[in-house]
């Protein structure tokens, strides 16, 4: 049983993750082991947080990605397999919301950049792991999707809908990739004080009546996220997938 959340000798790419969740994700999935691929846009950061990771004993690479590019995807996954092996965990952290407001009011170019980067490059970066990961008949994908998929939003209206999509490419490729012992799961926080939900986290108003309406009575810290994305990367979610696990305070119970 102390194996469980063994992550030793295992690969692990993670968009996103040179800050909040996904950086916290990823250095949970290298404090348990694993090798771990820090990706995001800007080269300068990656480095500071592999760096991070491998001055507390923990093993990372850097190789920067913009996930709205499928060039950039595909070199982020080749790089990854040159330097460091084959592709035992994927998770898709990486998200835009470029707009805030009215969703009758959102301007084309914002709703299709939402549902390009948060639907289509997750889409793509899926596409690029499976095929070793059916050869393999082993693997993890991992979404973070968002509790805003779960409920409506007067401000929030593209980036809801883009995460709830998010938990259906869940589901479908659970449904497709199980029989290859593929388990693809989804993560849904509530409101986590990262930059990401920066201007929602200091406002002060916003900020006490959300904490309020939390059962428990504060908001999420990057870190509460990280021991989901463990568990299911690791053999302690061996017999999990097609699910979307909701972090968020018990604000949805």
């Amino acid at each position: 049983m102390k194996d469980l959340f063994d992550m030793t000798g295992k690969v692990a790419v993670v968009t996103g993750s040179t800050k909040g969740i996904g950086k916290a994700i990823a250095e949970g999935l290298a404090a348990h082991g694993a090798t771990v691929v820090i990706s995001s846009r800007k080269e300068d950061a990656c480095e500071r947080v592999k760096n991070g990771i491998v001055d507390a004993g923990g093993r990372a690479v850097a190789i920067p990605c913009n996930i709205s590019s499928r060039e950039q995807i595909d070199n982020l996954l080749t790089q990854t397999r040159e330097t460091v092996g084959p592709i035992d965990t994927l998770v898709c952290n990486a998200a835009v919301n470029p707009y805030y407001g009215s969703f009758l009011d959102i301007p084309d170019s914002a709703f299709e950049k939402v549902m390009d980067v948060n639907i289509k490059s997750n889409h793509w970066l899926c596409q690029g792991v499976a095929p070793e990961m059916k050869e393999r008949g082993d693997g993890a994908i991992i979404v973070v999707s968002s509790i805003g998929g779960l409920r409506g939003s007067a401000v929030l209206g593209a980036y809801a809908i883009s995460k709830a999509a998010d938990m259906q490419l869940v589901r479908n490729l659970a449904a497709e990739l199980s029989p290859f012992n593929i388990r693809v799961n989804g993560i849904a926080p509530g409101l986590v004080k990262t930059d990401f939900a920066r201007a929602l986290w200091e406002n002060d108003e916003v900020r006490q009546q959300r904490e309020a309406e939390t059962p428990l009575r504060r908001l999420g810290e990057p870190e509460d996220i990280a021991g989901i994305g463990v568990y299911l990367a690791s053999r302690a979610g061996s017999w999990t997938t097609g699910q979307t696990f909701v972090i968020d305070g018990g604000v949805t119970s």
